[in-house]
């Protein structure tokens, strides 16, 4: 039986999506145009897939991955470190009633979809599929 009172996890509001992508977009332009000045920040370039929204838009966690994958855990602790700064920035650049804290962490789709094509590739798989 279901539990009425037991919430469940439901999809993003469009609201979300929409703040979302926004600072998706800020967070992108800062790091290609190489707006912190950090020594390893600048080593690598950065790409944003994705920020996801809490429901109250108070958090955003911005996924981030230098290309190539390497170095990843170094980008996400400079990140850290300039995370008063990258708030700033976006809040000049986003309009919105409250700022949201940013959050940090590194992407793993990339790694996910290599992933799920490496066991697609698979003669096991293959040989089901040819069936």
């Amino acid at each position: 039986m279901d539990n009425p009172t037991k919430r469940r996890p439901s999809a993003p509001s469009q609201r979300q999506l929409k703040v979302g992508e926004l600072i998706r977009h800020v967070l992108a332009e800062i790091f290609a145009r190489g707006e912190i000045v950090d020594e390893v920040l600048s080593q690598y370039t950065l790409t944003v897939p994705e920020v996801r929204m809490a429901p109250d838009l108070k958090l955003a966690t911005a996924y981030v991955m230098p290309l190539g994958g390497a170095g990843a855990d170094d980008v996400i602790a400079h990140l850290d470190k300039h995370r008063r700064f990258l708030r700033g920035e976006v809040a000049k650049r986003v309009s919105l009633k409250f700022m949201p804290e940013l959050r940090f962490k590194i992407d793993t789709s990339f790694e996910s979809s290599r992933r799920i094509d490496e066991l697609l590739a698979s003669p096991k798989v293959a040989r089901d599929l040819g069936s």
